[in-house]
Parts: C-alpha cells; sequence; structure tokens
C-alpha cells in the first residue's frame, strides 16, 4: 500500500503530478520542474517532506548510543545543535546518512531518509542492547515542511519568527500558536528552515504559509526540483551516491569524521584505515561538454578504460548546463580539469571533472551576536 502524506489533498487540489516515491505518493511537481527550481534560489519555495523518517533517542544512554552507532562524535553536539552523519555498518558502509539534533540533555531527534526508516530502526534496535534508552519512531505522528531560499526568512519573520539562529540549529517553539520544532537545515543549498509539527496542525501549516508567503513569491515545489536542487549543491542522495557498499571516506565526506574520536563505533577499524592510507574509489563532479545528460548507471571512461559509474546526474537549471556526479578510480590523473567520457546509447560523451558543489551554496548563516 502507498502511504500519504497529511498533505496529499493539498497537493493534489494545487494540480501537483504525483509519483510513487520510496513508498509514498508525492508530489514531483506543481508547475515545470526548473521554474520551481529557480524560484528556490531566488524567492522561496515550500516543500512537503513528511515522507521523512523521525526518531527520537531518549535515555541516559543516549549519547553513548549514538557514538557507537555514527562516525561523528556526538559528545560534542550542544544542546540545540544538529550534525549531519551516517548510519554506518560493520564494514564502514552506509545504511543511511541522517541528521542528529540534540534537543535536551538526554534527548535526540533522528530524521532518516523516508525509503530508509524501517532499515534504520532494525539496525539501531539491534545495537540498543546494552544501553539504557528508549527508540521512539514517531515518523507517522509528525508533519515536516521546508521553507527553503533567500526570502525564506523573511516569511518566517512576517509569521512572528524572533529567534536568533544559526544554520543547523533547532529550537522548540510556538509559532502561529502552533508548537512546533524548528530547524535552520534543509537539502537545497538555500537558507531555509525546517518545521516539525504534530500532523493535526500540518493543513492549516501549509495554507498559512503559502498565504503569507505570497509577496515573498513562494512557490509549492516538488521532487524533481527539490532532486535539481540537492544535484546543484552537490548534495549526495542515498540509494545514489549513498549505499551499505560504500565508506564516507568514498563518498568524500570525510568533513564529516572525526579523526580524533576515542569511542569505537560500527566501521571505524575500515574508516581508520581508509583515511590513512586512502581509497581504491572517490566521489566527483562531473560537467558535461555537450548537450547529453548523464544518468544514474551511466559508465564513466578515461583514456579508453572504464573507470567509474555515474551515480546522480541532471540538468543545472542555473548553469544551464548538463552535471552530474560520478564514483571513478581514486587516481590523481582524474582530477579538477581532466577530460573523461561517459558511455550515453553507446556513444562516448566529453565530460570535464569540476569542483564540487556546482553552484555556491548559501546555506550557512551564523549570527552575529
Amino acid at each position: 500500500m502507498v502511504k500519504e502524506t497529511y498533505l496529499h489533498e493539498k497537493h493534489l487540489a494545487l494540480g501537483a503530478r504525483m509519483v510513487d516515491f520510496a513508498g509514498w505518493h508525492m508530489p514531483v511537481q506543481y508547475k515545470s520542474i526548473i521554474e520551481e527550481h529557480k524560484n528556490v534560489r531566488e524567492n522561496i519555495g515550500l516543500f512537503d517532506v513528511s515522507h521523512m523518517g523521525e526518531v527520537f533517542v531518549i535515555g541516559k544512554d543516549s549519547q553513548e548510543f549514538l557514538n557507537k552507532i555514527v562516525p561523528q562524535d556526538i559528545s560534542k553536539l550542544t544542546e540545540g545543535k544538529a550534525v549531519y552523519c551516517q548510519l554506518t555498518n560493520k564494514n564502514g558502509g552506509l545504511i543511511d546518512d541522517l541528521i542528529i539534533y540534540k534537543l535536551k540533555n538526554e534527548t535526540y531527534l533522528i530524521i532518516c531518509n523516508a525509503s530508509r526508516v524501517d532499515e534504520d530502526i532494525n539496525w539501531m534496535s539491534l545495537n540498543q542492547k546494552g544501553y539504557n534508552i528508549n527508540l521512539d519512531n514517531q515518523s507517522h505522528n509528525l508533519s515536516l515542511l521546508a521553507v527553503q531560499g533567500p526570502k525564506a526568512i523573511d516569511l518566517m519573520h512576517k509569521l512572528g519568527y524572533t529567534a536568533n539562529q544559526d544554520s543547523f540549529t533547532i529550537i522548540e517553539a510556538n509559532l502561529m500558536n502552533i508548537p512546533m520544532y524548528i530547524s535552520r537545515t534543509g537539502y537545497t543549498g538555500e537558507d531555509g528552515f525546517e518545521l516539525l509539527v504534530i500532523n493535526e496542525y500540518a493543513e492549516y501549516l501549509w495554507d498559512k504559509l503559502l498565504e503569507e508567503g505570497k509577496e515573498f513569491g513562494i512557490m509549492p515545489i516538488g521532487l524533481g526540483a527539490r532532486d535539481t536542487l540537492r544535484l546543484e549543491a552537490a548534495l549526495p542522495l542515498y540509494g545514489n551516491d549513498l549505499d551499505e557498499n560504500t565508506t564516507p571516506i568514498e563518498a568524500s565526506l570525510t568533513w564529516s569524521v572525526p579523526k580524533d574520536k576515542f569511542e569505537d563505533y560500527n566501521g571505524k577499524k575500515v574508516i581508520t584505515e581508509q583515511l590513512q592510507n586512502g581509497t581504491e574509489k572517490k566521489l566527483v563532479g562531473i560537467l558535461m561538454l555537450d548537450k547529453s545528460i548523464a544518468r544514474h548507471g551511466y559508465e564513466v571512461y578515461y583514456k579508453g578504460e572504464k573507470v567509474g559509474i555515474i551515480t546522480s546526474g541532471g540538468i543545472s537549471p542555473m548553469l544551464d548546463k548538463n552535471i552530474a556526479m560520478a564514483y571513478v578510480k581514486n587516481i590523481k590523473e582524474i582530477c579538477t580539469g581532466a577530460i573523461i567520457q561517459v558511455m550515453i546509447r553507446e556513444k562516448l560523451h566529453d565530460a570535464e571533472v569540476v569542483k564540487r558543489p556546482f553552484i555556491e551554496k548559501r546555506n550557512r548563516i551564523k549570527i552575529r551576536r
């Protein structure tokens, strides 16, 4: 049975084209993907991301438990802060990538990918033995709305938001008489907020955001533009760029793996060895040099030899060019500026290895106090 979010009828009323995604019936677009994409970059977009999972970890051993299951050092996470991390298996492979928020002492919130909630809960339960914690999966009771774009802050202020909130933080608030968690996070590369509410407030909040956001050019945004936005920002997508056979180091997520973490965690031996000795593959950014589009699964060649595979690819509406990410052999010749080829319909097409992200990200906000 395909699941529906509490905003499903709202999407239908707005004329959204709906698709099945990760077991959910979700809007892929309301107008055109390019128009929606550019509106997020220039104004503001509203996303229903209620298909994501929300799991609370509560108890006196919650910090120690989280330190066991992720490479990030959760002991350094202070109240109200968030951290990007990965849920690793015994071999260092990625069961999922997560955001963990510390709500208060002994209480954490984990945001999981929609397609991996069951796998995540199962793995956490298997690792729970010996820890005094409670895993509370509230995914079915909560809705998550994302307000993204350079004018997101203007809309939030209009609605009564007054907090001085840095990126990757979370607060408990009462906005428009609605109790919610407000996090300054997102998946677009833009500044923005994610609003977590119990389901009964979802429709009212959605309508209010669209109504009050008109003066800022707000538009509802579907999964299509969500994907092109995250690709331009070079943000990985689980199932495309990340999987259980890929480690954080291979996925170019080394920045999110502390080298000085003392505590043991699943996959630490493999990950530490890769930090010291390197990897056989690496994730790179690619700019196509013609009008062709490199899709997930297409083969990558260098000097006539197959060296990798495309993980994510598509158009960059802001660059008006086609971009992609790919895993390739970790050799020094395949570096920024190198010319490689992508096999598309039995023909090789030239592409250039470029730095990531493909556009400047504007999501790092530091409040002056």
